[in-house]
């Protein structure tokens, strides 16, 4: 078969703050070439999460750093052109760890999955609901959250993808959802386009006052995709028995620095908890969560917004996006047309 060129943003330093131009480069390489056991997936989207940033410092996590000269990590989409593979027919749509860049091995494993003829007509609804994100959501909500009837459940980052559908989820259990977002746009999509009962802007209001406001019972679930002071501000307004879902850390990817809470022991005197989770953990869970998320979405009780950024060009753009406030929704950057539109 002929020569298929390969663009990769490759890791060159590791970043200080956003991702500067020096910090990747793009290359162009020939597509990799297949041996037994291989497929060849053409990346449709990639998808970007702050946890990308993270894995371009040097310290350990769930998943290693990315290595100076390496392709970044990232989620994606695509679909199949060759393969030496009988898990994948080519024309099928996977997702996998993608990273940035056109072109990807997939093997028959763990990290790539065989996206259902049903869903692969509309790959955005699969990056943003049907796909590691919503199943992050779900297991964080369900697993750790339990959002009960009348229950207050509050989301940071509430206009992100994760966050977005997590508090959905939470509203689908009888929940009453309360988000916090930066800026007006975003807190109107909270409520508007997903359905939150209402939205604190955290870059214009006082959030402790707000959560008086809006939670008068108090908050028995908080899905904390941010740390730092809102976070400490959610704790000082916690009901007895609360549960606290430790989901991400936007607030210090950034500055790798994490300082405490001094609201912690509000756990104790609330005799709630506060909890960690990595849904790769609970990755034989992922149709569970994949089932009950398409049901809900075809009951009409699932919305989703996707921030598309053009060309793999953009990519460490949208990256940054993610940190400076450009995104509502799912941020994915889209690398070629697909084929299963």
């Amino acid at each position: 078969m002929p020569e298929l060129p390969n663009r990769q943003i490759l890791l060159r330093r590791r970043p200080t703050g956003l991702v500067a131009p020096d910090d990747t480069e793009l290359v162009t390489t020939p597509a990799p070439q297949l041996a037994e056991g291989e497929a060849l997936l053409r990346t449709t989207y990639v998808g970007l999460d702050a946890a990308v940033r993270t894995w371009l410092n040097d310290q350990p996590g769930y998943l290693p750093p990315v290595q100076l000269g390496e392709v970044i990590r990232a989620a994606g989409i695509g679909e199949v052109v060759q393969t030496r593979c009988d898990a994948f027919a080519i024309g099928d749509v996977v997702t996998t760890l993608s990273g940035f860049q056109e072109y990807v091995i997939i093997r028959d494993d763990v990290f790539s999955t065989p996206v259902p003829p049903s869903d692969a007509t509309d790959q955005l609804a699969v990056m943003s609901v049907f796909g590691p994100t919503g199943a992050t959501a779900y297991i964080g909500m369900v697993d750790v959250g339990v959002p009960q009837p009348g229950e207050t459940a509050v989301v940071s980052a509430a206009a992100g993808a994760t966050g977005s559908i997590a508090g959905q989820i939470a509203k689908i259990a009888g929940a009453r959802v309360v988000g916090i977002a930066g800026g007006p746009e975003k807190c109107r999509a909270v409520v508007e386009d997903f359905g939150f009962d209402a939205c604190i802007d955290y870059k214009n209001e006082d959030v402790a006052a707000a959560l008086k406001q809006h939670c008068p019972k108090r908050v028995d679930v908080y899905f904390d995709n941010v740390g730092g002071p809102i976070l400490d501000a959610v704790l000082g307004r916690l009901a007895q028995n609360a549960r606290v879902v430790l989901c991400g850390v936007i607030s210090s990817y950034l500055t790798g620095e994490h300082p405490g809470p001094t609201n912690y022991v509000n756990l104790l005197a609330k005799t709630a908890r506060m909890q960690g989770f990595n849904a790769l953990d609970q990755w034989g869970r992922f149709d569970e969560a994949y089932a009950a998320l398409r049901k809900w979405g075809d009951d009409g009780l699932l919305s989703h917004r996707e921030t598309v950024f053009d060309g793999i060009g953009s990519c460490v753009d949208a990256l940054n996006g993610l940190f400076t406030g450009a995104n509502i929704g799912k941020t994915l950057v889209k690398l070629s047309e697909p084929s299963a539109n």
